[in-house]
């Protein structure tokens, strides 16, 4: 049985093969100018699928990043805090031991050593007060600073803290009445009884010394802690840049196409789309006359 191909027919199956030739070539073109595989979901819907899981992976980790940088922020604001009133306090203790020599130090030395001690105590109560993008580093999450004028901690709402990961956390602010007291234990209460006793030359300061060398300690135990933090936030910070590079490179592998391979079906199917287009042209040739004949 001989199958009839009519005229009309070789026209549409012509027709069709040429359009499918020129979408395939529109494909390409549009993939070889934008660089990517999916310019639209419908072109691969699973590749399509991947891609949005992995841009949303993307966004999570950059959001980490940047809460790992601000936290490391905040946290070298207080360990420079710290450290500058450990310095203090240092200075202090020496001034101390100096008032301390009662026969050594007449009435205008013991005075100029109080006048220092409060200069000392000042100084301290501005690093109490540090503050880092206008937020208070000693008060928490509370706004205004952490102690007022008389050395007293203001009350606190909370830590402040940065998420680093889905289920991680670290705290990057500190304590203030563990650096510094509050109140009448605090170390501004402290160098202010020290220095009003300076200024009595019966009295012996020398019993201070103790109180000022657990101050110092208790600064350099929260500093101890501020820097495993830190440690904590660097090493994050390293790891979410290596899971950025891999993200981005299973998004490439994903999404962008192999330049060199495209441009060689590009010039293929160019090709047969001009092979197609002869075809048809001599399909669509014969006159009606022509198929009477």
């Amino acid at each position: 049985m001989i199958t009839r191909v009519t005229h009309q027919s070789a026209q549409r199956t012509s027709l069709a093969n040429l359009q499918a030739n020129l979408t395939k070539m529109s494909t390409l073109q549009a993939q070889a100018s934008s660089g990517k595989v999916i310019n639209k979901a419908s072109d691969d819907p699973a590749k399509a699928a991947e891609a949005m899981a992995l841009r949303k992976e993307q966004r999570a980790a950059d959001q980490y990043a940047r809460n790992t940088q601000d936290g490391l922020s905040w946290l070298t604001t207080v360990d420079t805090a710290i450290t500058s009133s450990v310095n203090f306090m240092q200075r202090a203790r020496d001034l101390v031991v100096q008032g301390a020599n009662t026969g050594s130090l007449n009435r205008e030395a013991r005075e100029a050593v109080a006048v220092e001690l409060e200069g000392i105590r000042d100084a301290l109560l501005g690093q109490a007060n540090t503050t880092y993008i206008g937020r208070s580093v000693f008060a928490g999450s509370s706004n205004g600073p952490a102690f007022a004028a008389d050395g007293t901690a203001t009350p606190t709402f909370g830590p402040v803290e940065r998420r680093i990961g889905a289920a991680t956390t670290v705290r990057v602010d500190a304590d203030g009445t563990a650096v510094y007291g509050s109140g009448a234990t605090s170390v501004f209460a402290l160098l202010d009884d020290v220095a009003a006793r300076l200024r009595d030359p019966a009295d012996n300061v020398s019993d201070a010394l103790s109180q000022i060398d657990d101050r110092i300690r208790s600064m350099l135990s929260v500093a101890s802690s501020v820097g495993a933090r830190t440690n904590q936030l660097t090493s994050a910070q390293a790891t979410l840049s290596s899971q950025s590079l891999s993200l981005k490179s299973d998004l490439s592998g994903v999404e962008d196409i192999d330049l060199a391979q495209t441009i060689i079906e590009l010039q293929m199917q160019e090709v047969a789309y001009q092979a197609a287009l002869g075809a048809t042209a001599r399909v669509l040739q014969p006159s009606l006359m022509d198929y009477l004949q």
